[in-house]
C-alpha cells in the first residue's frame, strides 16, 4: 500500500531532523512546501531534503517559531524531549520542553489559523487495565515523560475547543525503522545493533513485558492522514495492534541476524511499562489508517537482510 497523497500544503515540522520527522519531511516534500524547526540536540538536518527550508531553533522560543513558520497551513508537532529516562532525571526540564514547546506551537497555530497534528505517546496510558488500549480508556502515566505527553494530548483537544485551532492528536506506540539515532534507540535499533556486531542482546527485566511494535512508514501514513481529516479535536492511536514480547522481539532480531550471540538480562528501568499494545479500530474506521509494515519484515532490512 502507497502512502496517502497530501499537496499544496505549507507546512512546518517540528523536531522534522529527527528520527521519524525526517522519514515525515521526505513524505512531504515532494507536493508541499516544507518547512523545518528544529535545536539539533537531537536531530540531523543532514537527513533532510534539499527542499526544505531549515530553521535551527527552540521550539518553545516564539521568535524561533515566527522565523519557520510564518504563513503555514499545517503545523505537525514533533520536537519533544522523547527519553523517559531524562525525564525522569530532569522532570522540570522535560516539562518545559514537552509542556511548554507544545503550548508555545498551539499560540502559534492560532495566529496562524492552522492546523496541530500532535505526535503523543502510548505513555500516556501506563499500565492499562486491559489490552488492547483504546483512546477512551483511563490515562495513568507513569513517567514525567508519560505525564507530559498526556499534558500536550489534552492541550490539543482543548484547544481544538475552546480556540478553534483544529488539532488532531496521534499516540504513537513503539516506532522503529531506518535512521533511528542510538543515543535515543528504541529496544529495536538497540537489539539490531548488538546482534550486528555479534554481542548479547541487553533485556531489561524479565522479557515478558510486552510492546507494540510500528514502523515508522506506518507512523507517516498516519500523520499525512490526519492531516485532511474531518475529526479534528480527536486522538488516535498508531499502532500495529499486535503485542510482542521484549523476549519474542530478541528472538526475532537473533533469528533474522543469525546470531547465537543470546540476551543478558538486567535490572527493569523505572518509568518503563509492563505491557502495550494498541486497539486501532478508531484510526481504521475514522482516518483510514492500516498498518502494512509486518515486525520481521521491518527488521531485516536494519540488519542489511534482503526480504
Amino acid at each position: 500500500m502507497g502512502q496517502p497523497t497530501l499537496s499544496g500544503r505549507n507546512v512546518l515540522v517540528t523536531g522534522g531532523a529527527g528520527f521519524i520527522g525526517s522519514h515525515l519531511v521526505r513524505a512531504l516534500v515532494p507536493e508541499n512546501e516544507v518547512r523545518v524547526l528544529d535545536d539539533c540536540s537531537t536531530g540531523d538536518p543532514s537527513r533532510l531534503p534539499d527542499r526544505v527550508t531549515f530553521v535551527e531553533g527552540d521550539v518553545r522560543d516564539s521568535a524561533a517559531l515566527a522565523r519557520a513558520g510564518e504563513g503555514v497551513d499545517l503545523i505537525y508537532h514533533l520536537a519533544a524531549n522523547v527519553s523517559v529516562e531524562r525525564s525522569v532525571r530532569e522532570p522540570v526540564w522535560s516539562n518545559s520542553v514537552n509542556v511548554g514547546g507544545t503550548l508555545a506551537v498551539l499560540e502559534f497555530a492560532r495566529e496562524q489559523g492552522a492546523r496541530v497534528v500532535f505526535a503523543s505517546s502510548a505513555a500516556v496510558y501506563g499500565d492499562p487495565a486491559a489490552l488492547p488500549v483504546a483512546e477512551a480508556d483511563p490515562m495513568d502515566p507513569l513517567s514525567p515523560y508519560g505525564i507530559e505527553k498526556s499534558a500536550g494530548d489534552g492541550y490539543v483537544r482543548r484547544y481544538a475547543d475552546l480556540y478553534d485551532v483544529d488539532g488532531v492528536v496521534l499516540r504513537f506506540f513503539n516506532v522503529f525503522g531506518p535512521g533511528q539515532s542510538s543515543e535515543y534507540a528504541g529496544v529495536i535499533t538497540a537489539f539490531v545493533e548488538n546482534a550486528a556486531a555479534g554481542q548479547p542482546l541487553t533485556v531489561h527485566g524479565d522479557g515478558q513485558q510486552t510492546r507494540d511494535f510500528v514502523h515508522v512508514d506506518d507512523v507517516v501514513r498516519a500523520c499525512l492522514l490526519a492531516a485532511t481529516t474531518d475529526h479534528v479535536g480527536e486522538a488516535f492511536n498508531v499502532g500495529s495492534g499486535r503485542a510482542v514480547s521484549v523476549n519474542e522481539l530478541a528472538e526475532t532480531v537473533l533469528e533474522a541476524a543469525g546470531s547465537s550471540a543470546g540476551v543478558v538480562h538486567t535490572d527493569p528501568r523505572p518509568g518503563d511499562i509492563d505491557h502495550s499494545r494498541a486497539d486501532i479500530a478508531k484510526a481504521r474506521d475514522l482516518l483510514g489508517y492500516e498498518p502494512t509494515v509486518a515486525l520481521a519484515d521491518g527488521i531485516r532490512p536494519l540488519l542489511g537482510v534482503p526480504q
